[in-house]
């Protein structure tokens, strides 16, 4: 994934979504791996309440029931498409918050379009579909297959590269996920950086 968030002057940056229900492994790992690879990561709450209902803090409640507190609420952000790449992650009710909000939506397309990068984990794959991407090349985790099969090229592979979407068939343990980051594939060859 390196090279696909290459910029002229090295910086590289990261939003993260979260949502109550997200996978707290898909979420904190993710984070935590692109900040080692030296990409600074924010994250970002998008709320499954009415939008006129105020939010006091920006909490998840995860799937296992971690309490996670996001940098911002994803209304909160002036400019969410600032960053380099997007990042959804699964978690059953988590992934259907965010592929259900019309706001994600949007910035999906807006980054593909804007030849950014979007990466969409485990369950979080369902976004690709609610987002009205294109038919492409797609994985997911097994629980959302069916309904991502007649709209995509789908593939049982662990990690997919359509373009700039980058999908991943579910969430793996934190070596595992570390071992695909530090590959050849992950690490750009010419300065060894992520």
């Amino acid at each position: 994934m390196a090279h696909l968030l290459q910029r002229a002057d090295g910086a590289r940056s990261a939003l993260i979504l979260i949502a109550n229900g997200t996978e707290e492994m898909e979420f904190v790992i993710t984070y935590d791996t692109l900040v080692r690879g030296g990409i600074s990561c924010k994250s970002a709450l998008v709320n499954d309440v009415p939008d006129s209902i105020p939010t006091p803090s920006p909490v998840a409640k995860c799937s296992r029931g971690v309490k996670i507190i996001a940098d911002h609420d994803l209304a909160d952000i002036e400019d969410p498409t600032l960053f380099d790449a997007l990042i959804i992650p699964g978690g059953a009710k988590g992934a259907e918050t965010l592929s259900q909000n019309k706001k994600v939506q949007n910035l999906i397309r807006t980054y593909l379009e804007n030849d950014k990068v979007v990466g969409m984990i485990c369950a979080g794959s369902l976004a690709a579909l609610r987002a009205s991407l294109p038919r492409s090349k797609i994985t997911s985790h097994p629980s959302v297959k069916a309904e991502l099969e007649s709209a995509f090229e789908y593939s049982e592979d662990p990690v997919v590269v359509s373009g700039k979407l980058v999908t991943r068939h579910k969430g793996e343990n934190e070596e595992t996920l570390e071992s695909s980051v530090h590959s050849g594939d992950a690490i750009d060859t010419n300065t060894g950086k992520l």
